[in-house]
């Protein structure tokens, strides 16, 4: 049954005393984030990034069912518009060094996961919440930064509502050998230059009050921005491919 953040009949996480979204666990300490220029204007890309979202249109977008993409673009800016749907990338992609700067609406509504509640899903299955925790808890495992359903961020970096936030995020995409899953993903995630993640290996892509497990997948796929309803925004958001050593 839920609790008044939280749920308590879920699924225990394997290697932990922890329901799924369970709203006892321990809350991640709050550590205010250094003051930035992104908050004001967000920076320029570097020289070999694949731009997905420069601010102008949304024209390497769409939605999750592939027609238009249905959000609005202002002022450098994507913002969700409530019930138009999950969008997501063109281009699709595995392994990378992940850059997206977002913002809760600054007229603060609703409370838990309902505030400012949105998603960003690397390959379109491996959400970073997006949410406003700016002095609102919720269930742990669903805050800001969490890897949804699994792992709460180390720490809560949010800034207030409104502000521009900072996700930069180091992408390892699952290996697969047939059906069995050889390599978890693995991630790493700041917040406002804070690390939230260190090279975790998730348990298997996001579902919501169950566990999961990898089911094998191609390696490559497209970024997805979630609307749960609430007009979040978005602007500069790019990747580079990681390779490695000596790899052309």
């Amino acid at each position: 049954m839920a609790n008044s953040i939280g749920y308590d009949d879920t699924p225990i996480l394997p290697g932990t005393k922890w329901h799924v979204h369970d709203g006892n666990r321990p809350q991640p300490p709050v550590v205010t984030p250094g003051q930035s220029t992104t908050i004001d204007a967000p920076g320029a890309p570097p020289s070999d990034a694949v731009v997905l979202f420069d601010g102008t249109d949304l024209s390497g977008w769409e939605s999750r069912e592939g027609g238009e993409a249905g959000w609005k673009v202002e002022n450098g800016y994507m913002e969700v518009v409530p019930g138009a749907g999950y969008i997501r990338s063109k281009e699709e992609f595995g392994d990378c060094q992940l850059h997206v700067e977002w913002a809760a609406p600054a007229e603060v509504r609703g409370e838990s996961q309902g505030r400012g509640n949105s998603g960003v899903f690397l390959m379109g299955r491996y959400e970073v919440q997006v949410l406003d925790c700016y002095d609102n808890p919720t269930y742990p495992d669903g805050t800001t930064g969490a890897l949804y359903g699994q792992y709460p961020p180390l720490v809560n970096a949010c800034r207030e509502p409104g502000q521009w936030q900072v996700y930069d995020i180091i992408w390892e995409a699952p290996r697969f050998e047939g059906e069995e899953c050889v390599r978890p993903a693995r991630i790493t995630v700041l917040l406002n230059g804070i690390v939230l993640h260190h090279a975790t290996e998730l348990r298997g892509p996001t579902s919501h009050k169950v566990l999961t497990e990898y089911e094998p997948h191609p390696e490559v796929g497209p970024l997805e921005l979630q609307d749960h309803g609430d007009p979040v925004r978005f602007r500069n958001i790019w990747y580079r491919p990681l390779k490695g050593y000596d790899e052309e």
